[in-house]
């Protein structure tokens, strides 16, 4: 004889689903059937949580760059090479590079003034560089993929005007020969020019003599005790009045004057020059 077993009431309602659900023919974990058939039903796919409003789900493209990204970094300026006051050889290169592309209209002087702010100012200008007027690595770069080397002749041209005809006075002995109507000097030695170079006058308040002198003092670091000027390399020739170099005249050209004395604006020429002239040769002054 069997024993009897009483279920709950709880009990029994459990037996009661799961004995509906076996004649329905469904089964926990396994894909649903229908009852007495053989066609599967397609499985029920439950579709991916939605993300949290208001906030983008991360498909590809989406996410986030990581916290080790590298930032971008801010271009560096270009480094200034060159600018208004220097002196030097590098500057002569510039000025011919530049006087090749039609910028600077002068011969080189090695000296780098306001003429030369603008001639760069206007070469940056045409090539889409910011305008300073200060040669920087942009700048030179720019410059020189546009020019070849200068030549010696185009770093150390003789005048930027062409030397007048010689005074007669000038073909014998060792003379400075000074042409106001070409703005030149030749310094001759019998009758043959060894060097000349661009110069400048007094203006019509303080003329420049003319007519023919000699050298009786040179002063290499000389200061004008009038104008409290530097003079540098002067050889007096008349009076008060001598030949020297101008850093106002390499800056400025011809727009300004002297206060009587002839001015060279190339440092390297004078400086060469001072060194071969000797007290007593000398200086012929004409139109």
């Amino acid at each position: 004889m069997r024993a009897s077993v009483t279920h709950t009431p709880v009990v029994r309602a459990s037996l009661a689903a799961a004995a509906a659900l076996a004649l329905m023919g469904v089964t926990t974990g396994c894909t649903a059937q229908a009852a007495g058939s053989d066609e599967k039903v397609p499985p029920v796919r439950i579709p991916p949580t939605s993300a949290a409003p208001g906030k983008p789900s991360e498909e590809a493209g989406d996410a986030k760059p990581s916290a080790s990204a590298t930032p971008s970094r801010t271009p560096k300026k270009p480094k200034v090479l060159m600018a208004q006051g220097a002196t030097s050889g590098k500057v002569r290169e510039l000025q011919a590079r530049l006087r090749a592309l039609k910028h600077f209209d002068r011969a080189p002087t090695g000296y780098y003034g306001t003429i030369t702010v603008a001639a760069v100012s206007a070469f940056q200008g045409a090539h889409d560089l910011p305008r300073t007027g200060k040669t920087d690595t942009a700048t030179w770069r720019k410059l020189r993929s546009l020019t070849g080397s200068p030549t010696r002749d185009e770093l150390y041209p003789p005048t930027t005007l062409p030397v007048a005809k010689p005074d007669p006075r000038c073909m014998t002995g060792r003379v400075l020969c000074i042409s106001k109507k070409s703005r030149t000097l030749s310094w001759m030695v019998d009758g043959k020019v060894l060097s000349s170079m661009d110069v400048r006058f007094g203006s019509q308040y303080t003329p420049t003599r003319e007519g023919t002198f000699s050298v009786y003092w040179k002063s290499r670091h000389h200061v004008s005790t009038i104008y409290d000027t530097p003079m540098p390399y002067a050889m007096f020739f008349s009076g008060g009045q001598a030949v020297h170099y101008s850093a106002d005249f390499a800056a400025q050209g011809y727009s300004g004057a002297s206060h009587g004395c002839v001015n060279v604006r190339d440092e390297g020429k004078i400086a060469n020059l001072f060194a071969q002239v000797r007290n007593g040769d000398q200086v012929v002054i004409y139109w």
